[in-house]
């Protein structure tokens, strides 16, 4: 598998469309809001869902900066969700060194705690976070802590809309950091739900979709959303995305993706790593809309 860090290295010098300014300068703070529209198979009908994600900030000085999440946290809100998922990837991590200046998780947090959902707002953490610099991920645990966001690792949670009930699970991450080795409990985490309500996985990694066969077989979970992929971070016209960052090649590379009739989104994120440049993967605010009715539409 090359991975996204080592083709960015090599492209981002020597291809001009990622030496253009565009692909540094532009599509990096572009932001655009992508809508699905999804009706699984095993979610109630007249529950009507409105979910906002954000994945893969990687909150570093310029190109990701407090008052860049700020905008964001407010373009989020005029969204109107009826709750918001963070999926993961808050630290940076880029090898341009003398470039740019990491933001706290301090900072990153407070941003982020601008955020307003009537479900609440919801995180887990992904490998950036659970690196050297994250410190195994209690940089990020603590500001979200101090800020009022939950970080869930392995975690269950019953919601209401409308008098009816539904599950979060938060998924411990799949990579693990700097220790390599799987944090994630789906069978543990599916355990805790105590009802039938249908239930929404939130992973960083998009990988564990590929393992609900055998560890879903009862088909709980209505939707998977996922970030970490960054749709490639860079996708050429006619070839797609290169370096995705997955065992699986480019088959959950990005976008509403079904498989057996289970619903996976991934989103193409905010941030970069590798080198500071997007080309063809906007900055994305993901809105998913779950229905009862109707059919699957982006």
């Amino acid at each position: 598998m090359l991975s996204r860090r080592h083709f960015l290295l090599k492209a981002g010098l020597a291809t001009p469309f990622l030496s253009s300014g565009y692909a540094f300068g532009v599509e990096p703070q572009r932001l655009v809001a992508t809508r699905y529209r999804i009706s699984p198979e095993n979610w109630p009908a007249g529950l009507v869902l409105r979910i906002a994600v954000l994945a893969d900030i990687h909150a570093i000085n310029p190109w990701m900066s407090p008052a860049h999440i700020e905008r964001i946290t407010h373009a989020t809100n005029a969204l109107e969700p009826d709750i918001v998922l963070l999926a993961g990837d808050y630290e940076a991590s880029m090898p341009l060194y003398g470039v740019g200046s990491y933001v706290s998780m301090e900072d990153c947090a407070k941003a982020l705690s601008l955020l307003r959902a009537p479900l609440g707002v919801h995180a887990v953490l992904g490998n950036h976070d659970l690196g050297r610099r994250g410190k195994g991920g209690d940089s990020v645990r603590r500001a979200f802590a101090a800020h009022g966001i939950p970080v869930m690792e392995n975690v269950a949670v019953r919601l209401e809309k409308t008098g009816r009930g539904l599950w979060l699970l938060g998924l411990g991450d799949q990579w693990g950091g700097i220790h390599h080795r799987r944090l994630d409990d789906l069978p543990g985490t599916l355990a805790q739900m105590s009802d039938d309500s249908p239930a929404i996985l939130l992973a960083h990694e998009p990988d564990i979709f590929a393992e609900l066969a055998h560890l879903d077989r009862e088909r709980r979970i209505a939707l998977t959303v996922c970030g970490h992929t960054h749709g490639g971070q860079v996708s050429f016209p006619f070839y797609g995305p290169r370096g995705v960052p997955s065992r699986y090649g480019r088959r959950f590379a990005y976008g509403h993706i079904v498989e057996d009739n289970r619903h996976l989104v991934v989103s193409g994120g905010l941030g970069m790593t590798g080198v500071p440049v997007r080309f063809g993967v906007p900055p994305e605010i993901v809105m998913i809309t779950l229905d009862g009715g109707g059919s699957p539409v982006s």
